[in-house]
């Protein structure tokens, strides 16, 4: 067996002040007392809100609670392509496909279910999505319930979240109409990825 050289080092000494930790202690302290004070007497900037009777107006492009969209004649845009389930990090979206009427759609989603309890909100799902079917633009960012099984949204409930600002959702996008209905007639805006 090979013999390994051990270098040792020596640390240095702390001092009485030192070991106690009492200087940084105090340290923070100040901070957070001249902060106070600061608020205190209406000098700093008012970062806490009087929530629930005032809400923080969050930034354009939030992630919030996702919603599935619709296309112009009320049926899910989704097609189950499990790309956002594939994607999706914390394994939280469930999607079982079934084959659809229409023979321009191959797929449509029976079962579409996210637990909100496993999401992490990284919003993976959007990105991946290649029809734009999902989105985390509702402005829902207070998600509560009394129950586990609350935080299970399904397909319903997804489809009934609408967005936070409809003038500045993403534009529709070209989806195949079910044969003889009226939104085929029109064409469709791609959205934009921006």
């Amino acid at each position: 067996m090979k013999q390994v050289k051990v270098k040792t080092i020596k640390r240095e000494k702390m001092s009485f002040w030192e070991r106690t930790y009492l200087l940084p202690i105090f340290q923070g302290m100040g901070i957070t007392f001249r902060h106070f004070i600061r608020n205190l007497i209406g000098k700093g900037p008012n970062i806490s809100v009087s929530y629930p009777d005032e809400k923080k107006t969050m930034p354009t492009g939030y992630r919030g609670k996702h919603r599935l969209t619709q296309r112009d004649d009320g049926t899910v845009k989704c097609v189950a392509c499990m790309m956002c389930a594939t994607v999706c990090p914390a394994h939280c979206i469930h999607i079982e496909a079934a084959e659809h009427d229409n023979p321009e759609i191959e797929k449509y989603p029976e079962k579409f279910e996210i637990d909100l309890l496993r999401c992490v909100y990284c919003g993976y799902c959007v990105e991946a999505c290649p029809c734009d079917a999902i989105r985390m633009d509702s402005g829902i960012y207070t998600i509560f319930a009394t129950k586990r099984e609350d935080f299970i949204i399904d397909k319903e409930g997804l489809l009934n979240v609408k967005p936070q600002d409809p003038s500045t959702a993403r534009p529709l996008q070209g989806m195949p109409p079910l044969p003889g209905s009226e939104a085929g007639s029109r064409d469709l805006p791609m959205a934009d990825h921006a």
